[in-house]
């Protein structure tokens, strides 16, 4: 079955390890696994750190190189898609598909002009923040007086700046994906409030199944399927599951597509594994593992075409609304 993934940080860890190659390494995702794992289409996060970069917008520039570069090395396998004609031409060419996304809207430091160049450069989906204030909008983690994360005291009284709301307003003129994983409570809001099109947690859980912060809540869900946008379940072992940092369970996963599911119907759910972005033990142990996932729903019950709608068929029909 076909897998489309809406979010994976292995582009930061080439970044940051260039001994290491897209083709074949020792991450959770590289070319040979997907492939394995039969993917159609993998959106590669561009993940800048605001806390450990002097300017966040030339480190993004830098990775989107690096993107680039390997893609081009293995054009034989994977091609980079701008638009939903593209992504039909790939299929068409029996290659894999490579969209460009960026997490943490803050590099773009409150500039339109620089939005606008990251859509020429390719980009076609934004989280719009990280786990800091970024002059867009405010975490949805907040960080208590020792400096820690809290992470069951969700932020609900901090939401989108003013650029925030035109920075939405300008993804939708141009044909970006709109992002709120890691967004604050009030910033999702503002989101449903000012975006005329679908937009997505491209990487976030349930919070009615794992009360964490980085998850989405029952309204959120039903707001989300809606406006037509999509939640890709997470396989953070934290998200997954309270009390639980270390062991990531395909039970777990399921556990939230199925109250996802139940909330929001069965068009919202894809898949945003958050793979090089998250450790601990997986039991989905990396990209060609996947498959494991569908045969665990198909033995519970799920059928395959709804599998399919998970897998990647709801990812296609969003990205044919809105990308241009």
């Amino acid at each position: 079955m076909k897998v489309i993934d809406l979010h994976c940080d292995t582009i930061m860890a080439l970044f940051n390890d260039r001994s290491k190659n897209l083709l074949s390494n020792d991450l959770h995702l590289d070319l040979m696994k997907i492939k394995q794992g039969d993917y159609l289409l993998q959106c590669f996060a561009m993940f800048v750190p605001l806390n450990k970069v002097d300017d966040p917008f030339d480190t993004c520039l830098r990775m989107i190189d690096l993107y680039y570069e390997e893609l081009k090395k293995n054009e034989d396998l994977i091609r980079p898609v701008y638009s939903y004609k593209d992504i039909e031409e790939n299929i068409k060419d029996g290659v894999m598909s490579a969209l460009l996304t960026v997490e943490e809207g803050g590099v773009v430091k409150g500039k339109l002009e620089y939005l606008r160049t990251l859509y020429r450069l390719g980009v076609r989906l934004i989280t719009l923040n990280w786990n800091y204030v970024n002059g867009i909008g405010h975490p949805n983690i907040l960080i208590n007086e020792e400096g820690s994360y809290d992470f069951k005291t969700c932020n609900t009284k901090d939401g989108l700046t003013d650029f925030g709301i035109e920075m939405v307003r300008m993804m939708n003129e141009l044909g970006m994906i709109i992002d709120v994983s890691h967004l604050s409570d009030k910033g999702f809001y503002d989101v449903a409030k000012y975006s005329k099109g679908p937009f997505i947690a491209s990487h976030s859980n349930a919070r009615s199944v794992c009360n964490h912060c980085r998850n989405l809540s029952d309204d959120m869900i039903k707001i989300i399927s809606s406006r037509g946008g999509l939640i890709g379940i997470n396989y953070c072992a934290a998200f997954l599951k309270e009390n639980e940092e270390e062991n990531s369970r395909i039970e777990d996963i399921i556990k939230h597509i199925k109250h996802i599911v139940k909330i929001g119907g069965i068009e919202c759910v894809a898949l945003g594994s958050d793979f090089d972005g998250i450790g601990g033990n997986l039991e989905i142990k990396d990209a060609s593992y996947i498959q494991n996932l569908k045969n665990r729903l198909l033995e519970i019950g799920f059928s395959y075409n709804d599998i399919e709608k998970i897998f990647y068929q709801n990812a296609l029909r969003l990205f044919k609304e809105v990308l241009k």
